[in-house]
């Protein structure tokens, strides 16, 4: 597997620098997994341009049913009502389904946006999957930016996190925040809601851990590296408990299976990797993991040895294969499982 590669946010860098200074540009393209970002600064822009009261008259919005070169035109062309802009906002359009002809509409008219236009391409219910050898997505990148919002870094995200929490009244440590990331995952969209439900809940200023694992709601990657962690320490009575809540929170067995071939392929590299030597740098970038996860994978791995971690992975596949072609219960074959990869790691 080739390391991955990181996502372009140069877009991104530069809708903040134009917001910062005051001055949205003319053409936008928001898309990306972190919605809670990308809604934060779609309301900035529209704070920008659609001030005073006669704001919501200088909106123009089209939907993808009725997205056409001449709608876009048509939205284009009205002068601002009593303000210096406008705001053009076409949703969940996929202009690189858009036929030959209305590929070089758009194109045109992107390269004679007025001062007065801000148009934004949003992209919500739908992908974005520019073709960058396109005319189209040079057109894209010439006359405005393409502005991907990606999962953050661990160390933003764990600063966003804290300042969460203080607008609670309540403190976290870095600590802490980083193993509430692990557990609730990295979009800000579910974490606020996490950290919501912990901050009513503690009692005192300062988190605890048992703040967060009396309310949180962990997500399935967390709970099957718990499952497998605990075969790594020898305890399989833990291993099979914690089995238990993925079935008493009425997870498929087919997404658990997904989970924990996963779980065991990343253990199987960890394991490669400390047998050659390399760290989790190495780890993180072959997985597109954050430090602190790629941390805890290759500690676990510490406790599996090479062999073990090659037959977890075949065992996975065998059963992977079982539960999609044979029709057998699938707990039942998630359960066999997990007694064949309590045996001994020789």
């Amino acid at each position: 597997m080739p390391p991955k590669t990181k996502p372009d946010i140069s877009g991104y860098q530069t809708l903040k620098k134009d917001l910062a200074g005051g001055k949205p540009g003319r053409l936008y393209v928001l898309h990306g997994e972190e919605t809670y970002l990308r809604d934060y600064y779609l309301g900035k822009l529209r704070e920008l341009l659609l001030s005073g009261g006669m704001g919501e008259f200088n909106l123009h919005e089209i939907g993808a049913k009725d997205m056409s070169p001449h709608a876009l035109e048509e939205a284009v062309d009205c002068l601002p009502m009593m303000a210096d802009r406008t705001l053009v906002m076409v949703t969940d359009y996929d202009l690189f389904k858009a036929g030959e002809k209305d590929r070089e509409e758009y194109i045109r008219i992107f390269s004679q946006l007025p001062e007065y236009v801000c148009v934004v391409f949003l992209y919500d219910l739908i992908d974005y999957k520019g073709d960058a050898r396109t005319k189209l997505a040079g057109a894209l990148k010439q006359y405005g930016a393409v502005v991907n919002f990606v999962r953050q870094d661990q160390g933003d995200l764990v600063d966003w996190v804290r300042r969460r929490f203080r607008a609670l009244g309540k403190d976290i440590d870095s600590r802490l925040a980083l193993e509430l990331i692990f557990l609730c995952g990295d979009l800000m969209n579910n974490l606020i809601g996490e950290i919501e439900k912990i901050g009513a809940y503690a009692k005192q200023p300062h988190i605890t851990r048992a703040d967060i694992e009396a309310v949180a709601t962990p997500q399935l990657d967390a709970v099957v590296f718990r499952m497998t962690d605990a075969i790594g320490e020898g305890n399989f009575d833990k291993g099979m408990s914690v089995l238990g809540e993925l079935y008493q929170m009425q997870e498929p067995p087919i997404k658990i299976m997904w989970s924990l071939g996963r779980q065991m392929r990343q253990l199987y590299s960890a394991r490669l990797a400390l047998e050659k030597g390399r760290g989790r740098e190495w780890m993180a970038s072959m997985w597109g993991l954050k430090p602190y996860p790629a941390d805890k994978l290759m500690q676990s791995a510490r406790r599996f040895t090479l062999p073990w971690c090659r037959r977890a992975v075949v065992l996975c596949g065998q059963t992977d294969l079982a539960m999609k072609s044979t029709g057998q219960d699938g707990q039942e074959l998630l359960t066999t499982l997990l007694l064949k990869l309590a045996g001994p790691a020789v």
